[in-house]
């Protein structure tokens, strides 16, 4: 499935809670199958045979996966339908106006409700409470990760030449859009390359930017300006009418951490921990805020005291991930009840309705 498939998150587990980016992500699709019912009844194992089925016929799928599983799928789009899949608990927005006609495929149906005691069922929701308390365990960890982080952040900021990063950022507007423009403003499209998982940080960065001619790794520091120049880029895309993929960071939504621009065949994107690669072949080049924006010996002026900080703040999303596999062991348990109580030849059938319905809107 590989050539055929693009990798994503759509939500994730952040410093600001959770966060969802469905909406969207799912724009623009003539038709999305909302797959209802609790965890444990095969949604997530139905959507990715489907969209196996669609790359395995030649079809492009977009994939979107579990920030607390990322081996499973909480959603699939295949691109030249134009229809989405996804799985209700993992997004909040497909009853809003403008996310296409909606259908609903009801997995609760395979449920053998009677293989579900009054005692199992105080015992899910015993569970559920858990749930709640480690994700905000989770998220009361990120953030204060953040302030840290933004502690972090200071010393740089004091340190920084704006001009220069005005400059920088303006030089790459010219250099990339220069003749692209369309006069017509271009819809944009957020997404995330990672997420926050049980296992620590998970990226797909390798394989978005696999087939593109340019990549531009941004190096630097917190507070070097990475994020502000990415949004400053993006801002003038979508004035010019060119086509970018908005790519918002695991951690802190409100930063950005790459762009795409499909035609133009380019990524430009913060390549530093907890994703940081270097340049492998042609078409790749560093772009290095701390050199070309800092006071020389930034760095060294302030190591003692950076390396408090950074030392804090490792500890607290080591912190934050324990509580996220915390979460996925309760998570687990929970699905366990459900899949016991699960007729999958019910599973079965309602796979077959949505190939149906799938392949119906290919006619």
């Amino acid at each position: 499935m590989t050539e055929n498939a693009s990798h994503y998150f759509a939500r994730g587990n952040t410093a600001h809670g959770a966060h969802f980016l469905y909406k969207s992500a799912f724009q623009g699709l003539d038709k999305i199958l909302v797959l209802t019912g609790p965890p444990g009844t095969g949604k997530s194992t139905i959507i990715r045979k489907l969209a196996e089925s669609l790359a395995d016929r030649g079809q492009h799928v977009q994939c979107f996966h579990s920030p607390l599983r990322p081996d499973e799928l909480d959603g699939m789009i295949a691109t030249e339908l134009k229809v989405g899949i996804v799985d209700q608990q993992a997004c909040e927005w497909f009853t809003e106006s403008g996310a296409g006609a909606t259908i609903e495929f009801d997995f609760g149906a395979a449920l053998n409700n009677r293989e579900i005691s009054a005692e199992t069922l105080g015992r899910i929701e015993e569970l559920k409470g858990k749930l709640t308390e480690a994700y905000s365990k989770a998220y009361e960890s990120f953030a204060t990760a953040l302030r840290i982080h933004d502690e972090w952040e200071k010393f740089y900021i004091e340190s920084m030449d704006f001009d220069k990063a005005d400059q920088i950022t303006q030089e790459l507007i010219q250099e990339l859009y220069a003749g692209h423009e369309n006069g017509t403003p271009a819809s944009v499209r957020h997404l995330f390359f990672g997420a926050a998982t049980p296992k620590g940080a998970f990226d797909f960065i390798q394989s978005l930017t696999a087939q593109l001619s340019r990549r531009i790794f941004i190096k630097g520091r917190p507070g070097s300006g990475k994020s502000t120049l990415l949004k400053k880029l993006a801002a003038s895309a979508e004035e010019k009418g060119i086509e970018v993929q908005v790519f918002h960071c695991g951690f802190d939504p409100n930063s950005l951490d790459m762009l795409i621009f499909p035609g133009l065949s380019t990524a430009i994107f913060d390549s530093t921990a907890p994703h940081e690669y270097f340049p492998d072949r042609d078409g790749d080049e560093v772009l290095d805020m701390y050199e070309r924006t800092m006071t020389p010996g930034t760095d060294e002026a302030y190591a003692a005291e950076i390396a408090g900080i950074r030392e804090r703040y490792s500890a607290k999303m080591k912190e934050a991930t324990s509580h996220l596999a915390a979460a996925e062991a309760i998570d687990s348990q929970i699905k366990s009840f459900y899949t016991a109580a699960t007729d999958f030849s019910i599973v079965e059938q309602l796979r077959i309705q949505l190939q149906s319905e799938l392949m119906s809107h290919s006619l």
